[in-house]
């Protein structure tokens, strides 16, 4: 019986093999591979220019895709849509930047707006909910995010309309309490200044800012301690 060391030399020199009367090893995946590379020609350098189209440097799928912008765009659209809304601005400048035409940009997002795919009222209501609860933003704030992400008009509005001047104070006062505590070394007239600039980065005007803040403070007796003089004048 052949050994091991035979077999291998037998696989090593084919035509010794076929000499001998064995058959030779059927060609496998690399071997089709190989044959492939050999007929596309050879790979592209990296580093250098794109290959022209028609150059057969691209395999099939890129030219059907090339081909088929529409196939391109839906693609693009459900690769962003996986785990997370997206608006219709949003997706169109995806797109824009990929370079899809804006016939078949417009074709793939209209159909996906038809199925529900990309909803900007549904978006708009699930961010102001998310937005002011976890973030206490009021709504000037929200409304200047959801600008930011293409939605505006009345779907915009129908989803602040949610919140309303109660849950804004509420909200700010929720803010106020949790830094308040930090606060505690510095004297009252810095601690409103402080907390009237965090509340105003979130949306909150002036006047509703520092009547949130001063009953927060009177509420919790804030500055009848005395505060410690090193940091009364700290930076924020």
């Amino acid at each position: 019986m052949t050994g091991w060391s035979g077999r291998l030399s037998e696989e090593a020199d084919p035509e010794q093999s076929g000499r001998r009367g064995h058959r030779t090893r059927a060609p496998g995946p690399g071997d089709r591979a190989g044959r492939f590379r050999r007929r596309a020609g050879p790979s592209p350098d990296p580093d250098g220019p794109a290959p022209a189209p028609g150059s057969g440097a691209s395999d099939g799928a890129d030219a059907d895709e090339a081909a088929d912008p529409e196939a391109v765009a839906r693609a693009i659209c459900l690769r962003a849509l996986t785990g997370a809304a997206r608006t219709r601005k949003q997706l169109a400048d995806l797109l824009a930047r990929r370079e899809v035409p804006e016939e078949a940009a417009n074709a793939v997002l209209d159909r996906f707006s038809e199925v529900g795919l990309i909803d900007d009222a549904a978006f708009a209501r699930a961010w102001v909910s998310s937005r002011q609860s976890g973030r206490g933003l009021a709504r000037r704030a929200l409304r200047a995010e959801l600008r930011a992400k293409g939605v505006d008009g009345e779907e915009a509005e129908e989803a602040l309309a949610e919140v309303d001047d109660e849950d804004e104070r509420t909200a700010a006062r929720r803010l106020v309490e949790r830094r308040l505590p930090s606060l505690r070394r510095v004297d009252r007239v810095t601690a409103t200044r402080r907390l009237v600039g965090m509340l105003a980065r979130k949306g909150y005007n002036g006047g509703l800012a520092a009547g949130v803040v001063r009953e927060v403070m009177d509420d919790t007796g804030f500055g009848t301690e005395e505060p410690d003089p090193d940091l009364v004048d700290g930076a924020e």
